[in-house]
């Protein structure tokens, strides 16, 4: 096959098969390892960065080192494969350097494309479709792989006219920032909601928050969890569970580290006691580390979901606000963590979660901070979603756009 599945309108001309070392010039990164490394000098690419740090366009270094004599600089537009890696398939990736002035460390094999080849689409080439299974191909080694210019200098690579590889990697370089874009906003909404629920609750036995919303000023009330919630625990369904059903279980699956409620992928078609909207459920068990005791998540509906054995159900009493609780809970993990007894599987008990201690505020506030939290809940996922949405978008794209 020589054309793409899929294309930008005006394109129908077959794909050329070059091999590449009639297209560009090559050279080879020298010197300088992580040891070499400081906090302020002239900006670095070492090759290891490329599995870790850097996608297929780099414009900006964060790892800098004191110049040496015979060091190699970067003009801008080179195309740089790592020399060294872990596997096959993982070294057959390339990415295009933006900028002049950046040094290439040692273990980087350069490409400097002629003028009839766009950078950024030879990169992007290299990383995918057939050049990336035929590079793998030619890596060389069992516990540690290497490629050699000479080996990518015999890689046959299918190029369009210059115009469409021009088009097809702005294409991706435009999905790529707003990748960026949208990873960067949920981990800065992740940072301001890490930081304000270190604010807005009460420290060191404090009785009011260092951050309050305007108008409130009282002490805030110490109550226990179980005078606020009705405790239940679940119960035992493998005999009746299924991938398919009526009710959806709520296991120690279904609660992630941040509070948010999965899919369990297990169901029933039977049951008397279903939980109902804004019931909280508890993570009693923990086989890891214990990062997942007491975690809580909000039930979003009536009548859909079933509690499981080692979770617990607190259902509100109407003393506090439920998102305010929900907040509260997975803010102070670490009481739960530290109640944790057992060995390969840590537990809570029921006197441990309902022996709780809870600051309360009134109801205006709670409402006020469990909205907060919420909105900035929100958010995170909004900006997770996107984010994984156009990764499915690129990843079908680059599928689809290279031969």
């Amino acid at each position: 096959m020589s054309k793409p599945k899929i294309r930008f309108k005006g394109y129908e001309e077959d794909w050329e098969q070059r091999k590449l070392k009639n297209e560009a010039e090559f050279g080879k990164g020298n010197g300088y390892s992580k040891s070499d490394l400081t906090e302020f000098g002239t900006p670095i690419i070492l090759y290891g960065r490329l599995y870790t740090k850097y996608e297929n366009l780099i414009s900006d270094v964060d790892t800098f080192v004191n110049t040496k004599d015979g060091s190699v600089y970067s003009e801008g537009g080179e195309v740089i494969v790592p020399a060294s890696g872990e596997t096959a398939i993982d070294i057959a990736r390339a990415a295009t350097v933006e900028k002049a002035g950046i040094l290439l460390g040692g273990d980087l094999n350069i490409i400097k494309p002629n003028n009839n080849i766009d950078s950024k689409f030879l990169s992007l080439s290299i990383s995918n479709g057939n050049s990336q299974r035929e590079l793998a191909k030619k890596a060389q080694g069992k516990s540690v792989v290497h490629i050699h210019n000479k080996e990518i200098q015999d890689l046959i690579i299918p190029f369009p006219c210059i115009e469409e590889q021009k088009n097809i990697s702005k294409y991706f370089f435009k999905l790529d920032r707003l990748i960026t874009l949208h990873q960067r906003k949920c981990e800065e909404t992740k940072k301001l909601k890490k930081y304000m629920l270190q604010k807005m609750f009460p420290q060191n036995r404090k009785r009011v928050p260092e951050i309050r919303f305007a108008g409130f000023t009282d002490d805030w009330e110490q109550r226990k969890l179980g005078d606020l919630t009705t405790y239940r625990n679940g119960t035992g369904h493998e005999e009746k569970q299924s991938d398919v059903g009526k009710y959806e279980l709520v296991n120690l699956n279904s609660i992630s580290i941040d509070g948010g409620l999965k899919p369990s992928g297990k169901f029933i078609d039977e049951e008397t006691e279903t939980l109902i909207k804004d019931d909280l459920v508890m993570v009693l068990s923990d086989v890891g580390h214990g990062d997942l005791l007491g975690r809580v998540a909000i039930i979003p509906e009536n009548n859909r979901f079933v509690l499981n054995q080692r979770v617990a159900l607190l259902r509100n009493n109407g003393f506090a606000d439920t998102k305010y609780l929900f907040s509260y809970i997975n803010a102070h993990q670490r009481y739960f963590k530290l109640q944790g007894a057992g060995s390969s599987q840590l537990n809570i008990s029921r006197g441990s979660v309902e022996n709780f201690e809870v600051l309360l505020p009134k109801r205006d506030e709670q409402k006020q901070i469990g909205e907060c939290f919420s909105n900035l809940d929100h958010l995170i996922t909004l900006h997770q979603r996107k984010y994984e949405e156009l990764q499915k978008i690129k990843k079908f794209m680059l599928q689809n756009m290279f031969i």
